[in-house]
């Protein structure tokens, strides 16, 4: 089950059609069915990656991709087919016992041509942090500290980042199975949080002295932006609903007193949600102001067309034959690269698990 805004059915003429309205309809249809929403897999990028978890977009049109268990990362080419770039030292994956912490998010400097800064979102054995690692001649440099002390769980370890139009990178963290943390504004668990690229508090932030960007979330692992700069993320719920919402500077999203739509004027409600067992939101892309949502849970890619600060109503695409979907990334070409996410131990691996796609959308 999902729940969201939608716009009005178009009107019906009682009135017979002229030759020139008929055709004028006809064209109408036919732009119209041109222009009809849909999601169609043109290519296996990858094939036989273990836990893919993020990804990241080069200026060349190549891709690094991280693998959560096995802390290593690929270089996937855009012509497709993959090579190993290195392991990233010190992560510890509790991917065997049924957890979620390893290796996770990727993202780029904006100004990599030069730097060649890749940050990377990694559990270590007493938290969760963002390093960031010179990427050269396809190497991985030495690791270097941006933030830490994430709390760091079995679940909810959060690690999505990317660098937003403004410059400033942006964190989601989980509250490591503790609930109270979200609303504990001292705390780095359950929030958005916003820092500069050597991990300091940039101005603007909404709380002083604080990397805090918003709060009172589960466990979020989808982060994008669409053409007018507005923040969206997908959030877990437990067990009621899962949530896509649209960020804002300190705003409270409500763990764990509240999850999905709230008549409480102190937390912010989502604009869309699911029940849990259709979705399972993580990754999330944006491309023309058409959110892509890939779903664990619900074992299908989501498209909801965001509509200024709403969300019209959701749609799923590939449902079920794909398995578990976890990564959305806009790619450089228009496209949406996939990643299952079937060798995570939560579900039966296909053959070539796991597997990056290449989808043309609409």
């Amino acid at each position: 089950m999902l729940v969201a805004a939608s716009s009005g059915g178009a009107d019906a003429s009682a009135q017979p059609a002229s030759p020139s309205s008929a055709q004028a309809k006809t064209s109408s249809v036919t732009a119209a069915a041109k222009a009809a929403p849909g999601a169609t897999v043109q290519r296996v990028m990858a094939r036989n990656l273990g836990s893919p978890w993020g990804l990241v977009f080069l200026p060349n049109g190549n891709a690094l991709v991280s693998s959560r268990d096995g802390a290593t990362i690929v270089r996937v080419s855009k012509n497709g087919g993959k090579s190993a770039v290195g392991r990233v030292p010190g992560v510890v994956s509790n991917g065997r016992s049924g957890g979620e912490a390893g290796l996770l998010g990727l993202a780029i400097a904006r100004d990599f041509a030069k730097t060649r800064w890749l940050y990377a979102y990694v559990s270590t054995r007493s938290d969760n942090r963002v390093v960031r690692m010179r990427y050269r001649s396809g190497k991985l440099g030495a690791r270097h500290v941006v933030l830490k002390g994430i709390p760091r769980g079995l679940h909810h370890n959060g690690g999505r980042i990317a660098f937003g139009p403004d410059g400033q990178l942006y964190v989601t963290t989980g509250e490591g199975g503790n609930g109270s943390l979200a609303q504990r504004r001292s705390s780095l668990g359950g929030k958005i949080l916003r820092v500069t690229p050597t991990g300091g508090v940039p101005r603007g932030n909404p709380f002083a002295g604080s990397p805090v960007w918003s709060m009172g979330h589960r466990n979020i692992e989808g982060l994008a932006w669409d053409s007018a700069g507005r923040l969206w993320s997908t959030e877990f719920g437990e067990k009621s609903w899962d949530e896509l919402n649209l960020i804002l500077a300190g705003r409270n999203y409500g763990w764990p007193a509240t999850q999905g739509r709230t008549s409480n004027p102190r937390y912010t409600s989502p604009k869309a949600q699911w029940r849990t067992d259709a979705a399972g939101p993580s990754g999330i892309a944006i491309i023309n102001d058409v959110a892509w949502i890939g779903a664990l849970t619900g074992k299908r890619l989501y498209r909801v067309p965001l509509i200024g600060a709403r969300a019209g109503t959701p749609r799923g695409f590939l449902v079920g034959s794909q398995g578990r979907l976890r990564t959305a990334v806009a790619a450089p070409d228009g496209s949406l690269w996939l990643t299952t996410s079937n060798t995570d131990g939560r579900a039966d691996p296909r053959p070539g698990d796991d597997r990056i796609l290449r989808l043309k959308v609409s």
